[in-house]
């Protein structure tokens, strides 16, 4: 588990291809390593990784053929900057939300207007994340915690303060940028317990529509 509270930019050092999959080295700057142990977890852009070796510079990690379909890793060149956050331990606060580090979908960054000081920033969710998504609500773009200001549709915007742009990933992003996106994981949970009984018939990606509310009582007819 992660808050998505970035802990460090690192870069990717290379991408090396293995049968079907995908072997990174990771740079990872200013993030401390002398904790991390081989099998621990490190959060880069989002995706939970786990550290295979560890380098005078950073780590390695193996990526699985569906993570590099999924997520934005597999799009990544050498050089490419990303977001690191480690494990949280149970002395950690939780300055963000809880995070996974297992990406839902792929977003889109619409747009970048200038607001103040900040950045308002306008991204675009798949249409089956979008009702996961709330005004005020938490959401982990590339691995950062996020809070939502308005959401029209499937796009719904942020307001990016410059340490957290100067701190991430966030100042490299243009109109077009993909993104990794993990809604709230109570969220999810909170579908799947609404479905009561039936849950044990659903299969995955099935969730709560407006018909399976208002059968349930849960909307006045």
């Amino acid at each position: 588990m992660f808050t998505g509270i970035i802990e460090a930019k690192g870069s990717i050092a290379s991408m090396t291809p293995k049968s079907g999959d995908m072997t990174l080295s990771i740079r990872t700057g200013d993030l401390d390593l002398t904790d991390v142990q081989l099998g621990d977890s490190i959060a880069t852009n989002g995706v939970c990784l786990t550290v295979v070796s560890l380098t005078g510079s950073g780590f390695t990690a193996d990526v699985s053929g569906e993570t590099l379909s999924l997520t934005t890793l597999g799009r990544l060149t050498a050089g490419a900057p990303v977001n690191l956050e480690k494990a949280l331990t149970p002395t950690t606060r939780l300055g963000g939300h809880l995070v996974s580090g297992h990406v839902d979908g792929l977003g889109k960054v619409v747009s970048l207007t200038p607001d103040a000081r900040s950045t308002r920033i306008d991204i675009e969710a798949p249409a089956a994340l979008a009702k996961y998504i709330a005004h005020k609500g938490s959401v982990t773009v590339d691995g950062i915690s996020l809070t939502v200001n308005s959401v029209q549709g499937a796009v719904f915007s942020l307001n990016i303060v410059p340490h957290t742009q100067h701190m991430t990933t966030i100042g490299d992003w243009q109109p077009g940028t993909q993104v990794n996106l993990e809604v709230d994981i109570i969220a999810r949970y909170l579908e799947r317990l609404l479905l009561g009984d039936k849950a044990a018939d659903a299969k995955s990606g099935d969730g709560i529509s407006m018909s399976f509310l208002a059968e349930n009582g849960f909307l006045k007819r």
